[in-house]
Formats: C-alpha cells, structure tokens, sequence
C-alpha cells in the first residue's frame, strides 16, 4: 500500500487545509503543476534509448498529479458543502495511491463488486463509507455484503428486494429510481433505475416483507452537462420521498449519483445545491451523498505514448493523403472511451526529432489545413482500432517519437484489456503540485 499522509509540516489537519482552501487555491497554481508534470514525462522518455531494445522500452505511462486530486476535492467541498462525496471506486481509476488519497482525506466510497468492496476495506475504511450501489447484485455478492457489515445498497427491481429479504433483511435499502440522462455523456437509466409507475409497487413489496428502505439514488449519467437533468431527478426524488411516507418509510439519505465533469461542475453544482436548497434543506435532516468518480481524477493523469510504427498514405484512408501512426497503446487499451463513450482525445507532441514539446504551441494540433495530416491507430491487429481519425500537426513525426494526452485520469486503466496478447499495465509516475501533500509517491 501506498503511504500518503495528509497534513503539511505542522501536522496540519484536514479541516485547517480545507477552510484555508482560497489561499492554498492562488497559491498553487497550474503552471506549477505543468511544470512537474513536463519535468516528469522529459525525465522518463529521456532516459529511454530508442536504440535499446527492451520489453518496455515502448510502453505507454502516465504522469499523474495528486495536487490536482486534492484540489478538486477542495473545490467540492466548497461548491457542494452539504454533499458527501463517495468515490467511484475501481470502476473509474483503481490505482491503490489515488483510494488511499481519498480515504485520508474522509470521502466515501460507491463499489459495485465484491472485489472492489475488499479492495476499500483492505485501505482500513469503515464499512459505513461503502455504499454498495449496484441494483442488480449476485447473490454471493450480497451475502459477501452482509459478512463484512457493509448495510447501505440500492435496487431498482422486485426481484432484488426478494433477494435481500432471503439473504440479508437487514440491510439499509436505497431505492435507485431513472432519470433523463439522454444528454449525458454514458446514459444508465436504460439499464438501471425504477420508472415513476414502478415506484410504488416496490414500496409496497418493500413494506410486505418488513424491509428496511433509508433513502433514494439516482444516476444522471457518466458526463453529464446539462443541469437540468440534477434539476428534474432532485424533484422526482422528493417525490420518491413523500411516496415512502406514506408506506410508513422514514427515508434519510438522498444520493444525488454522479456524472460530474470538472469543465461543467461550477455550473452543475450550482443548481443542484439551488434544488437541494428547495426540497432537502438541512432543516430536514436528510445526508445526502455523491458519486463523483472522472471528477476527481480525470484532469489529474497524463499519458505518453510511443509512435512505434509510421505508414504513410496516398488517397487511400479517409480520401486524403497522410500519415498513419501507430501507438503502443489504443482502444484495447487506456482509449476504451473511443468505443465505448465516443471520446475524441486530443493529441499532442511530447517529443519530435529529440526535441521536448510539451506545453509549447508546436505540441498542439493545428486548426487549418496546414501541416501534416495524420490518424492515430492502436497497436493490435483490430481495424477498428483507432484513437484518432485525423489531426494536423506542424511537426513530421517519425518512429521513436512521442504523443501525450491530457485527462486520462478516468476509465482509462480501468478497462484495459489484453486482447491480441499485448500488455496493458503501465508505470505511473507520481508528482504532486500541492504542498500539503508529498512531493512523490511512488505506487
């Protein structure tokens, strides 16, 4: 396990840290963080000799900053003060430095497995911070749920709660309930979520087998980016709530889910704090909880990767001439996103003709028509491996050089696979750009 303590010199304690969390805000800044992250990527791929042959020589790695971490669980804290953020554990970034980080810092978690479930109580948490949100459960999972004491799950079927009664009635139900989330980035609620004409059925076999039901979940999808979606499913939650009183529930926990983005999240939390403000106002009593996952460590991770083959074209791939490059990486790999959510990473130059790229403008793709054009494949034998149909860039890349990509912190690692027998498990070089924390960690 990863030793991070949380505190600067003195012993600082959490709660100090975060209410001087304006000063420690304008006092690290980014460009100290793109410094350490540009010092960290020159150091690794200048200590590799192209000209040396070895198993990893090529391997894609990432450079994370758990500085950025940090700040953008005290940027929560101060926008979203009466949420409770649960990490979304190791379905969004499993590394064992980034859970521990969280934990010294008092999040929660939200597992969906048995394996992630170990995998938080092995860090010494609580099984009160786990909330096990997965509705549709195997049944070993959830006498594995009941043998280690984590109580709090959701369900959104009749079938579940039949489960539960046989195999732990005891267990503190949340009722996850759909949402709208057409706009979001990965909608769920055609998979999870009890519609509004089921919900009261489900009370009612909740109450005929003597249940205990705590609070409501919703999901407004993985990258959400329209408010309107938390304004719609917070009302449609309070509604839940008045339902459940008058089958003889007293609910207390809400549990807004997550899909938030650090691009739109001023804006996000904006609202849903102005609703919860409406309809869950401390008054009430109510703990209500998030599940933020690619917020937290999205911005925080940056991957390089190898050009390790080159064809150049003429009219033959997508009409035009180019280059086609090919990375010792791809959409088997940390660009899963590509295929499965339509991500459109943007690549730039780490280092071209010996020369370090990073953060200057000849790194970046180029808006016109100049330059070369190129596309961006992945290392398998799969067609359909590509990360980037086209981009332009001044520079001629050869063979040897190196890409990097920025936000590559959530659903990267996590759902790599080893398909076509390449491997998928990349060296992660830590920096941290926040005093409070150390300089280096190494997983």
């Amino acid at each position: 396990m990863t030793s991070i303590q949380i505190g600067g010199p003195q012993g600082q304690h959490i709660g100090s840290i975060e209410s001087s969390m304006t000063d420690r805000m304008a006092e690290y800044t980014m460009p100290t963080a793109e410094h350490l992250i540009r010092q960290a990527l020159r150091e690794r791929v200048d200590s590799l000799d192209a000209k040396v042959v070895s198993h990893n020589q090529e391997d894609a790695f990432f450079v994370a900053d758990l500085g950025e971490i940090f700040r953008q669980h005290l940027i929560w804290k101060q926008l979203l003060p009466c949420v409770k953020p649960f990490y979304e554990a190791v379905k969004c970034n499993p590394h064992p430095a980034v859970l521990e980080l969280l934990y010294n810092l008092g999040t929660g978690f939200d597992c969906a497995s048995r394996n992630e479930i170990e995998q938080i109580l092995k860090l010494g948490a609580d099984p009160e911070r786990i909330i096990y949100a997965h509705p549709c459960k195997a049944l070993s999972y959830i006498h594995y749920a009941k043998a280690v004491g984590v109580e709090r799950m959701t369900f959104d079927n009749a079938d579940e709660l039949y489960k539960i009664k046989d195999v732990f009635p005891s267990a503190c139900l949340l009722l996850r309930i759909s949402t709208d989330d057409s706009t979001s980035h990965s909608p769920l609620s055609k998979k999870f979520g009890a519609d509004s004409a089921t919900v009261g059925s489900l009370l009612a076999i909740a109450q005929e087998l003597d249940l205990n039901i705590i609070g409501v979940s919703f999901h407004v999808g993985s990258g959400a980016s329209d408010p309107t979606t938390f304004v719609n499913a917070v009302r449609d939650a309070n509604r839940v709530f008045s339902q459940a009183s008058a089958f003889g529930f007293n609910l207390s926990v809400l549990d807004v889910g997550g899909g938030f983005c650090k691009e739109s999240f001023e804006n996000m939390a904006w609202h849903l704090r102005h609703e919860l403000d409406i309809y869950f106002p401390s008054s009430r009593g109510i703990e209500i909880i998030a599940e933020p996952g690619r917020y937290y460590v999205a911005s925080a991770f940056t991957l390089a990767t190898s050009v390790i083959a080159r064809r150049i074209t003429h009219g033959a791939t997508y009409q035009q001439n180019g280059h086609m490059i090919y990375i010792q990486d791809g959409t088997y790999g940390n660009f899963s996103g590509v295929l499965i959510d339509h991500d459109l990473p943007i690549a730039r130059i780490l280092r071209s003709n010996g020369k370090i790229l990073y953060g200057t403008r000849d790194a970046n793709p180029l808006k016109s028509n100049d330059g070369v054009l190129y596309s961006i494949w992945g290392a398998t034998c799969d067609g359909a491996d590509c990360v980037l149909k086209t981009t332009r860039f001044k520079a001629t890349i050869e063979i040897g050089d190196w890409l990097y990509f920025n936000n590559m912190g959530a659903y990267t690692s996590s759902s790599v696979t080893h398909f076509n027998g390449f491997p998928m498990s990349n060296d992660v070089v830590w920096v941290c750009s926040e005093a409070s924390l150390p300089q280096h960690v190494k997983g």
